[in-house]
């Protein structure tokens, strides 16, 4: 299973990491990935997801239908 966020598309960050010589080595920054059950009203059960935080929070405040609305108009 990748470690990619299912609502938003988020994985993780590269970037250079910079010594004192200003040598330059690649770095990977994982995103913070939470599996969570997500109450789905409109089917009137529960979905297993594995989210990112930013998600969880756009969830809390938007509420879980219409962020889930909002991705699937982001990704067409």
């Amino acid at each position: 299973m990748s470690r990619v966020c299912e609502l938003t598309g988020k994985s993780y960050l590269r970037g250079n990491k910079v010594s004192h010589s200003n040598r330059k080595t690649i770095k990977h920054s994982q995103v913070n990935l939470q599996s969570k059950r997500v109450w789905l009203p409109s089917e009137g059960r529960f979905v297993r997801m594995l989210l990112s935080t930013s998600a969880l929070r756009t969830m809390t405040k938007l509420g879980v239908e219409k962020a889930l609305r909002k991705a699937l108009s982001k990704a067409q």
